[in-house]
């Protein structure tokens, strides 16, 4: 395993981030910890979960995952960075969600409760929440850093320009300022190679990739005919936005010319697509996801791996237009 600095902080991370979000409900608790226990053995010391995981519940769910994390992290908190995410949907009243101070002060709480700790290392917000005025919710994340409950923050699914205005207000107020932001990232998203990653590299913002994978879809093991079973594409309420992302005509063929490229190599496609991911210099950590603990091997080694130059020319050649937001399906 590799390790980096976040961003413009002196806080270090591994390259490759275990994200949590199938524990607790496509995958059970004892599965999950053995996919945190494969993770750990192979050096990776990045947790990121969510207040509102597992993927694919409703609020009656959320919160599991995080609890499931804080069993596992019981008597070895102080070896794992650990960051979590607020903003979506928590409860029934119409302000248990947003980015509200309000939501956010109560969020931040309820986390640390179920991850039973005092801290977290990064807090972030999960989406952009453009109803509530960016003043409140950076006076809010400010509020909580200084309190001691998270001791960085960054965000997740934010566009380059509302990035780019938070940074700024936080700089002219002297907030705490965002040092990272979590987008999706892969083979067949690459749009925020356009925008994004020049402002956090501009910024020295930490880049934490999620979905290298596309939900699964560059392992090559799927077939466009049959949705998978008990997967991202067919669990409760995430399963139409990853079938959105991913499930077309376009994709698929795109994987298949990929794994023709990879023909001559010893690696799989999946090792392939998180070191190409590694590859850009403006990635920090990859996240990575799995449903069993040996589905984790192939990921793991992307950690250790140069990509041959001739190699990544012809993956960046075979997804270009995956780099055009207005990209024809």
């Amino acid at each position: 395993m590799q390790y980096t600095k976040l961003g413009s902080t002196g806080l270090t991370v591994s390259r490759l981030c275990l994200g949590t979000m199938t524990f607790g409900l496509q995958v059970d608790e004892a599965a999950s910890r053995s996919i945190l226990d494969e993770s750990a053995a192979g050096g990776v010391t990045f947790i990121d979960t969510a207040d509102v995981y597992p993927l694919g519940g409703d609020t009656h769910t959320a919160g599991r995952t995080e609890e499931i994390v804080g069993r596992w992290l019981k008597g070895r908190r102080d070896d794992f960075i650990l960051a979590t995410k607020a903003v979506g949907k928590m409860g029934p009243n119409a302000w248990d969600v947003g980015a509200s101070r309000k939501h956010l002060l109560g969020a931040m709480d309820a986390s640390l409760r179920r991850l039973d700790t005092d801290y977290v290392d990064l807090y972030q917000l999960h989406s952009d929440d453009q109803g509530t005025p960016l003043d409140e919710t950076l006076e809010a994340l400010d509020a909580i850093v200084r309190s001691g409950k998270a001791r960085y923050i960054g965000v997740s699914n934010f566009l380059a320009y509302r990035l780019a205005k938070a940074l700024g207000r936080s700089d002219v107020r002297n907030l705490a300022r965002f040092v990272c932001v979590q987008p999706r990232y892969n083979l067949l998203f690459r749009q925020i190679e356009r925008e994004l990653l020049p402002l956090a590299a501009e910024e020295n913002l930490g880049v934490i990739a999620y979905n290298p994978l596309a939900g699964g879809l560059l392992t090559g093991k799927h077939r466009k005919e049959v949705l998978p079973k008990n997967s991202r594409f067919t669990l409760g309420s995430a399963a139409q936005n990853y079938q959105n992302r991913y499930w077309h005509d376009r994709e698929f063929a795109t994987v298949d010319q990929l794994g023709h490229a990879l023909r001559d190599s010893a690696m799989s496609l999946t090792t392939a697509s998180v070191a190409w991911v590694l590859a850009n210099p403006a990635i920090t950590s990859a996240i990575m996801g799995a449903s069993r603990p040996e589905q984790l091997k192939d990921v793991l080694a992307a950690a250790e791996l140069q990509l041959d130059p001739g190699l990544k020319a012809s993956l960046d050649d075979l997804t270009l237009e995956y780099r055009r937001g207005d990209a024809p399906r």
